[in-house]
């Protein structure tokens, strides 16, 4: 890898360690076990991890993500049956797991670019009932699920960017580059607590989000919070919701590219009436754009709102990658939308109590598409209050309240 130092490799991993237990409602005991994913080029950090799941007593189970060759040979030969294929025991082992770790590091992030997006989408659908696992488990709070990004010559060059000026970003993000890099989490979640106490004593109907390019109403709906900064995602400084899809009404316009797939997609512009996307014009990728959202019935639906505050992310370049991407801080913070699924844990009340129809009742969207559109436009977002009048909520790249 080469593009961290083995201090900032340990820092690193000691961040990771400290957003998995955050991730989880309850806490982590002996016998425990955590899914170590990683890409070949993350190997350097999963070593180091793996040091410390153990010393925490929990039982790793290792699993090198493929290469971008096999990836993209598996969606080029298999037969439909392969598609959907999941391995005996995969289930069981999702039923089984009490954590979970990924290490994205990618050495293509464009090599499916000539496969049919289809055959992608049909391999995401099957394995959507694991999925479903591990959020059943997480909403009870038996599972707790981080990532993070380690830095590939080919992020740096699709995002224009040195290596070291790539890996600059990263290190800053993370705070690799203080001493006692959990201190600086800490605080940051500590004021990231606050500003999300002060939204969910608000009573909101709708929010109007106007840019040069968007004007967006989104309707959060009942029983919901704005959550973030969960030790999810590293870095994470969005606070989000997942609102009721049935409210969305008006233009969206993504000026932020996004990689999927293999395929680049610029200059996005969504029309949404009666919270279903009407309207689709991209500068680039326009084509991959429709067939990602026609890929369920829930995959043209909104399944996020957030807003990131530009004085707690360091990110001020475009990455490539959307977890960077999405917490862009810059000059004018970002919003960003997300196609496709919704989080149950947004849900004021107890998430496991959530049951299927009663997300249908709520207006919590479902679907195997879950897709972040990102706007870093200088942008004020309004709050139209359940009690009238309203607030401004978010501008200058922060939030107002």
């Amino acid at each position: 890898m080469g593009m961290l130092s083995d201090k900032q490799l340990e820092r690193y991993a000691e961040v990771m360690l400290w957003a998995l237990k955050k991730a989880r409602k309850q806490k982590f005991r002996v016998n425990d076990i955590v899914l170590l994913r990683y890409d070949p080029p993350a190997l350097p950090l999963a070593e180091k991890i793996f040091g410390n799941l153990m010393g925490m007593g929990v039982h790793p189970v290792l699993r090198a993500m493929p290469s971008a060759n096999i990836e993209k040979s598996f969606y080029r030969l298999a037969k439909p049956g392969q598609l959907v294929f999941n391995p005996p025991g995969e289930a069981e082992l999702m039923q089984a797991l009490n954590g979970s770790i990924f290490l994205y590091a990618p050495e293509s992030i464009t090599h499916l670019s000539d496969i049919d997006p289809t055959r992608i989408g049909k391999t995401l659908l099957a394995r959507k009932p694991l999925r479903d696992i591990l959020d059943a488990r997480d909403e009870q709070g038996a599972f707790g699920w981080t990532l993070c990004l380690v830095p590939t010559a080919e992020l740096a060059r699709q995002a224009g960017l040195s290596p070291a000026a790539y890996s600059a970003q990263v290190v800053k993000a993370c705070f690799l580059n203080r001493t006692r890099p959990l201190d600086h989490w800490k605080a940051i979640f500590k004021k990231a607590t606050a500003i999300k106490e002060r939204l969910n004593r608000l009573a909101i109907d709708r929010l109007q989000v106007e840019s040069n390019r968007t004007d967006l109403e989104v309707t959060p709906g009942e029983n919901r919070c704005w959550i973030g900064l969960s030790g999810h995602n590293i870095p994470s400084f969005e606070l989000f919701t997942s609102p009721d899809w049935r409210g969305t009404r008006g233009i969206y316009y993504a000026d932020q590219p996004s990689f999927r797939s293999g395929n680049r997609v610029e200059g996005v512009r969504l029309e949404f009436k009666k919270g279903k996307v009407v309207s689709i014009q991209a500068d680039q990728g326009e084509a991959f754009v429709r067939k990602q959202l026609a890929m369920d019935r829930g995959a043209s639906r909104l399944g996020e709102f957030s807003l990131t505050d530009k004085r707690f992310s360091k990110i001020n370049a475009f990455m490539a990658n959307t977890l960077y991407d999405e917490n862009y801080g810059g000059k004018h913070g970002n919003c960003h939308v997300a196609l496709g699924s919704s989080y149950a844990d947004t849900y004021s009340g107890r998430p496991a109590d959530l049951t299927p129809d009663r997300k249908i009742q709520l207006g919590f969207n479902n679907s195997a598409l879950h897709w972040d559109l990102v706007n870093t436009e200088p942008k004020r977002v309004t709050a139209h209050l359940k009690k009238g009048g309203r607030i401004t909520l978010y501008e200058k790249g922060r939030f107002q309240i």
